[in-house]
């Protein structure tokens, strides 16, 4: 069965070579394939992003791209890091895709509450992951809950504790991981955790057989193999492997 393939876009202030994105596009490597992109204002050296219609087109010409090397049955899954992943989901909306994966959505506007860009949730049919920090002020948890009841597409969400709009969290949650795991390093640390949230979603758009946890509990070859047919569902996500626990 075909190899799930990853396409990364960046948030509005950094490109895709920033080690933040690095970083995931190392975790993601686990479950399948993946390369990144940016868009044009950035390639272009200009600080303020683009349009919306100009940032849909790119986010297109980069998936049509990438559509063109791979095979016709290939998995496609689209990443972002907030606007990335909104306008990933603008895209979803007229390209067929496998399933979104969003870190940090930015549902509300410059952090008004009063200002939701939920109408683009509230459209899709594509199987999609939230990644959402506690800390979050431009997606208050509560606000995305309400989206979510909402939505007609399955959907799911992964919560960082103490996390911010990057889901960084703070020195005192790392402090208590540590201290959970003894004083040393947590056997699966938050960014193994947000792999098997994003293995959850490929289930999601897969549906049964499971796929199966990175973390030594079937191989990479075993994981591609299992891709079956959509199914429906809106839930928390539930980690692939019991081993896997919140801190």
């Amino acid at each position: 069965m075909p190899i799930p393939f990853f396409l990364f876009a960046p948030g509005a202030g950094a490109p895709s070579s920033h080690p933040w994105i690095q970083r995931w596009k190392t975790r993601l490597a686990e479950l399948g394939d993946v390369h990144s992109f940016d868009y044009d204002y950035m390639r272009e050296g200009r600080r303020c992003p683009d349009r919306l219609p100009q940032l849909i087109a790119a986010h297109r010409a980069a998936l049509a791209a990438a559509q063109e090397k791979l095979p016709a049955e290939t998995p496609i899954f689209l990443i972002g890091k907030s606007m990335g992943g909104r306008i990933g989901c603008h895209v979803a909306l007229e390209e067929p895709v496998s399933g979104l994966i969003c870190l940090g959505y930015p549902l509300c506007a410059m952090g008004d509450r009063s200002k939701q860009r939920d109408g683009v949730l509230r459209s899709l049919g594509t199987p999609i992951l939230f990644v959402q920090g506690t800390r979050d002020a431009l997606c208050p948890l509560d606000l995305l809950q309400g989206v979510r009841d909402g939505m007609t597409a399955p959907n799911r969400l992964h919560i960082v504790e103490e996390g911010d709009h990057s889901l960084g969290v703070t020195k005192r949650q790392l402090k208590a991981a540590r201290r959970n795991a003894g004083g040393g390093r947590p056997a699966h640390s938050g960014g193994d955790r947000r792999i098997c949230g994003v293995a959850a979603l490929i289930n999601l758009a897969a549906g049964p057989p499971r796929l199966s946890s990175p973390h030594g509990h079937g191989s990479r070859n075993d994981q591609r193999r299992r891709i079956a047919r959509p199914r429906r569902r809106t839930a928390e996500v539930s980690l692939t492997c019991q081993s896997c626990k919140p801190a």
